[in-house]
């Protein structure tokens, strides 16, 4: 089933510098659950030079909501192998890589659209919520977008693929291509219900060791799986230094 068309807001104001964020909605929510938080930062005169297109994802008739994969269960315990941690191989076995890569393409071809109307790669921003999230990481870390983008925002999700991830970065790190200059910013709730703070830990630390000081990480005290007003916050004002308003 094909996506509905994205909602597209306008940057308020004209720039030297254009910028644009595509932001990705969470299961069962759609795009019109995410206007509001653009609505806030006009409200504020914040990010007055930057484009938001906000996708829906496609009907999932399994599940009977709006999905960009087919998710699967988490437990607030990480199932240990037999060294004691969590073992990233076996979460991959549970993926839906199928649906995660469509979907990563999707966006990838939004992406091509602002490039072909002039809005340089690193001008770019790829951000997310809970499955949002896991599409935006997927596409910030493996697809043909990948080290290119000037951001990528990921809040109260989880990476997918964590296995086959790696590898590919070990690869290119090996080959000499460890060469991205993007930016990330990862939040995420202490109090989470839906997606473990276990699971936000170790994906922080992986990007982490692949991304350097590039990577803002925070938690946020008795957040559950939602945001709050000091995530908001913060997250306007990464988005100001990663894609600034008139950037030389």
């Amino acid at each position: 089933m094909s996506n509905d068309p994205p909602i597209i807001i306008p940057a308020p104001s004209s720039s030297i510098s254009p910028a644009t964020i595509i932001f990705l909605h969470g299961l069962g929510d759609d795009a019109n659950g995410w206007t509001d938080l653009v609505s806030q930062f006009h409200a504020a005169h914040k990010l007055p030079h930057l484009k938001w297109i906000l996708p829906n994802a496609p009907q999932n008739r399994d599940v009977m909501a709006q999905a960009w994969f087919m998710p699967k269960p988490f437990s607030p315990i990480p199932m240990p192998k037999r060294s004691g941690e969590p073992d990233p191989e076996e979460d991959d076995e549970e993926d839906d890589e199928e649906g995660m890569m469509k979907s990563v393409e999707y966006i990838c071809g939004l992406i091509d659209k602002e490039v072909e109307a002039g809005v340089p790669a690193e001008r770019l921003v790829v951000g997310g919520f809970s499955q949002g999230c896991a599409i935006s990481l997927l596409l910030g870390l493996m697809s043909r977008y990948k080290a290119k983008l000037g951001g990528v925002v990921g809040l109260s999700g989880y990476l997918p693929l964590s296995g086959r991830v790696g590898k590919m970065m070990e690869d290119r790190k090996e080959e000499g291509q460890d060469t991205s200059q993007t930016k990330w910013f990862l939040g995420h709730g202490s109090r989470d219900q839906l997606v473990p703070k276990w699971m936000f830990m170790r994906y922080k630390d992986q990007i982490e060791g692949w991304e350097g000081e590039r990577v803002e990480a925070k938690l946020y005290e008795g957040m559950g799986h939602s945001t709050v007003g000091a995530e908001v916050r913060d997250l306007c004002g990464w988005l100001e230094r990663a894609v600034p308003e008139n950037e030389a």
